[in-house]
């Protein structure tokens, strides 16, 4: 009888290497892309039709950000070197900087917007180190908040795509439809479907959209097969000194953002919540808007759909995600694929958004209950900052008087959360006169 032990078998790997088989891999893709479309395209089409350019232009921005949008995705997830956080995060054009691409785009041109992209891309690259070494000033009660906040800040979008165009009863048809067909798949169906919880809603939707009349195919007939993307169609960038600036204040903003959509994957996948992954999560940012002002595109940032859709989904495979990516620049040079993805009908998409958007905020929610809340200073510090970042989300217009300059970074609740929630705990928790125990 042999003494010998037997040596444990090797760890596989972790969830987030494993890559799935085709079968399953292929449409775990095309559901986060199915998700993430609508953003992706809304952005471009915001500032296009603001510019009032003509439709060809326009088609010309959507397929430049989903160039851009899967490439930065496929560098997120994959990584090259020290570059890429190698987590299942989605990338994409960021609403935050519409208006200042509609201010900039109509006193300097697109090429000043694109060239002050370019400088923002480079200056979020150089700092990133920095924001690594800054992060345990990011603990839970700062990163939870904020993480909330992008989460439910956005839920007003997903209403604009359940009502946007049908009106409000079909709308709430949609958004009933889509929302209880995740509930109902997530909890009935068994493991293997209830990963496919959304893409089933989605398709769900659309085939019982069709009979109610909320379906409509006839974009894919009038869509172009094949193009390409054209840089050069807008001139080479310009750099001018305000719009940079303009911009460089919209990236601290993508920042904060990216951070906060970074360590909340982290902490749903068990994997890269920690400032490694976060530095190399910012280096992508960086990168990718630089390329992205070159290929005539807008800055690019972390989508909180994926927050979302793997928590909900539970599939934590980054594979997964860099497939969605590819198949974004692949939807770049064929328009009437783009055409049939956007022909989800609102109410659906806006539905199953709701979902998504509703489970970033409850994993903000889950993320902020690791801090003291008995401790008042960091109550006090929640309250503030979540009642000051909704402002923006409930009163649109309450900065209005205020510079422009100033309003890119008060419109956006994101941001506000940020700051307040930073400079508070920096205030209770790390300056002398506070050290000491004086909780209530």
């Amino acid at each position: 009888m042999s003494t010998h032990a037997v040596a444990p078998a090797p760890p596989g790997p972790h969830p987030v290497d494993v890559r799935p088989p085709l079968r399953r891999l292929v449409p775990l893709s095309v559901q986060h892309l199915l998700v993430a479309y609508a953003g992706m395209a809304t952005m471009p089409l915001l500032v296009g039709t603001a510019l009032d350019l003509p439709e060809d232009r326009i088609r010309l921005l959507i397929s430049a950000n989903l160039l851009v949008s899967g490439v930065a995705t496929l560098l997120q997830s994959l990584g090259v070197m020290r570059v890429g956080a190698r987590l299942p995060i989605v990338m994409g054009s960021t609403f935050t900087a519409i208006t200042p691409a509609v201010l900039i785009g109509k006193e300097h041109g697109l090429a000043a917007v694109f060239g002050a992209t370019i400088v923002s891309g480079l200056v979020t690259s150089a700092v990133a180190p920095w924001f690594g070494r800054w992060l345990h000033l990011f603990p839970p009660l700062v990163t939870g908040t904020v993480i909330a906040v992008i989460g439910f800040s956005l839920v007003p979008s997903a209403a604009g795509l359940v009502t946007g165009g049908h009106g409000g009863a079909p709308g709430g048809r949609g958004l009933a439809l889509a929302a209880v067909t995740v509930v109902l798949v997530e909890r009935l169906a068994p493991p293997a479907l209830a990963r496919f919880s959304v893409l089933v809603a989605l398709a769900a939707g659309t085939g019982l959209a069709v009979p109610l009349g909320l379906f409509d195919g006839s974009g894919v007939a009038q869509a172009h097969t094949v193009t390409a993307p054209d840089p050069t169609a807008f001139g080479a960038p310009t750099f001018v000194v305000p719009a940079v600036v303009a911009m460089l204040v919209v990236q601290l903003v993508n920042m904060v953002e990216s951070v906060g959509d970074t360590l909340a994957v982290g902490q749903i996948v068990g994997r890269g919540d920690d400032a490694p992954t976060v530095v190399r999560a910012l280096r992508a940012d960086g990168v990718a808007t630089m390329v992205s002002g070159a290929l005539a595109s807008f800055p690019v940032v972390t989508f909180g759909q994926s927050v979302g859709l793997v928590s909900v989904t539970r599939v934590r495979s980054r594979h997964v995600v860099a497939l969605s990516g590819f198949l974004m620049v692949v939807l770049a040079f064929v328009p009437v694929l783009g055409a049939a993805v956007a022909a989800v009908p609102g109410p659906v998409l806006g539905g199953v958004s709701l979902v998504m958007f509703g489970m970033v905020g409850a994993v903000g929610l889950r993320i902020l209950a690791r801090a003291d809340l008995t401790d008042y200073r960091n109550l006090l510090t929640s309250a503030l900052a979540f009642g000051l970042g909704m402002i923006p989300v409930g009163a649109p217009d309450f900065y209005a008087p205020l510079p422009p300059f100033v309003r890119t970074v008060l419109d956006s609740g994101i941001a506000v959360t940020g700051i307040v929630a930073f400079t508070l705990n920096l205030l209770f928790h790390h300056t002398p006169r506070f050290r000491k125990d004086d909780a209530r």
